[in-house]
């Protein structure tokens, strides 16, 4: 048989695989939500019962742990862009190794929010400097022919989801000896990162140049549409939070004990393992990008929204986990929609050579409205209201962020891999 009959039929294209970096940083995601979720989704309870904090500290320090990792992305991104990945993220996973570690034997106020601050700067070093990479890659998986950025964005969702439905079984099991060795085994998935990470990942990244650009962050500060974007997103973050916050006292309500979270935990994971792709196909085939975050923020107010209308009935045991679950579909459906979106915009309207800034920018601004409205959210739990009232008030947090969406012709050509940044030419 000759080389003729072996090649496929004329026009069609063979869509290239993902390169080796590509699958690296997607099973880094992987690793990295498996040791994050074995501890944070017991926090909050280990925190108050434990502890001993009120609920708005409790809040306040769950939003603190959200601003020192969102809000400092901007740093992690710089630096990325400066001295480039392998350091960054090498520094990162040795800080959430010491903060998770602290945090298992924190029994004070100020250790707990010395642990908390030490393992939400770890991830702003590693997450923005996996993250821009992993967009970068994208799009130059997008120009060689594999098709649109945003499946490659998804894959990187599945994963992190993958992990995200591990962690919490993980820790739930763990649990039953005490939170201290929640927070071990978590420190222990870092350490296995850490050298794994030390072996493979490269010291030089074919086609990513380090750059000092002149001009700090005052182009960013002038870049509305980005400003916008940001804004929009960091509503959207703010509700997902309340998985963390929200829900938890939702579901010790209607069960008597947070047993159930775990379980809805693994409930959204698996939505996102085995709907994420199909979702992110269907979005970019129907709607694009701007049509995808806005469907995707009307079904989380939904979501909220559904809470609170049952809530007046009271309902407890397996019918009054029916909204919480209901709730949980519907947040993960629209992150489904709103975060491969919000990721593959980026890079369309950041400076050149300045995505890792621009990536970091994102949850830089999304970390400072989750840390207002996460202490704003706790005291609103803690006021004695009727129930409902909270979960309303948190229904038109994405329903408000709905005009703050930049219109997608603000969107530019797809940056040129070439020159390490986005492009700014007409077309």
């Amino acid at each position: 048989m000759t080389a003729t009959h072996l090649a496929p039929p004329r026009g069609t294209k063979r869509t290239p695989p993902l390169s080796p970096l590509l699958r690296l940083l997607i099973l880094t995601q992987l690793a990295f939500n498996i040791g994050f979720f074995a501890v944070l989704p017991f926090l909050a309870e280990h925190l108050g019962d434990v502890v001993g904090m009120a609920g708005w500290l409790v809040g306040f320090v769950l939003g603190l742990r959200t601003f020192s990792q969102q809000g400092l992305f901007v740093v992690g991104g710089a630096l990325a862009d400066r001295y480039g990945v392998r350091p960054v993220v090498l520094a990162g996973c040795a800080l959430r190794i010491a903060g998770f570690a602290w945090l298992g034997y924190a029994e004070r106020t100020w250790a707990v929010v010395g642990a908390v601050l030490l393992t939400g700067f770890a991830a702003a070093l590693f997450s923005p400097a996996v993250e821009s990479e992993v967009a970068r890659q994208a799009v130059a998986h997008e120009e060689a022919g594999g098709g649109p950025r945003t499946r490659v964005l998804a894959l990187f969702t599945v994963a992190g989801q993958a992990g995200a439905f591990v962690g919490p079984l993980l820790g739930a099991l763990l649990l039953a000896v005490d939170f201290r060795a929640v927070c071990l085994a978590g420190a222990g998935v870092f350490v296995l990162v850490l050298a794994g990470h030390a072996w493979l990942l490269p010291q030089h990244i074919p086609g990513r140049s380090r750059t000092q650009v002149r001009g700090g962050v005052h182009p960013l500060l002038r870049n509305r549409s980005f400003l916008a974007l940001c804004c929009a997103y960091g509503a959207y973050l703010l509700a997902y939070n309340q998985l963390y916050l929200a829900l938890p006292a939702e579901v010790e309500r209607a069960a008597g004990s947070q047993a159930p979270l775990a379980w809805l935990f693994a409930l959204s994971s698996l939505l996102v393992v085995t709907a994420q792709l199909p979702v992110t196909r269907w979005a970019v085939e129907r709607i694009g990008l701007r049509r995808s975050m806005a469907a995707g923020l009307a079904l989380i107010a939904a979501g909220f929204a559904v809470v609170a209308a049952a809530l007046p009935a009271g309902r407890t045991g397996t019918a009054g986990l029916l909204p919480a679950a209901g709730f949980v579909v519907l947040l993960t459906l629209g992150q489904m929609l709103v975060a491969p979106a919000a990721r593959a915009w980026v890079p369309d309207l950041a400076e050149e050579g300045r995505l890792g800034l621009y990536t970091g920018a994102l949850s830089s601004v999304s970390g400072l409205i989750v840390l207002l409205g996460s202490a704003a959210t706790g005291t609103l739990l803690d006021a004695g209201l009727p129930p409902a009232v909270p979960w309303l008030l948190l229904a038109a947090v994405p329903a408000a962020a709905l005009p703050l969406l930049p219109p997608e012709r603000d969107r530019g050509r797809p940056w040129s891999t070439n020159s390490g940044g986005p492009g700014h030419g007409s077309g």
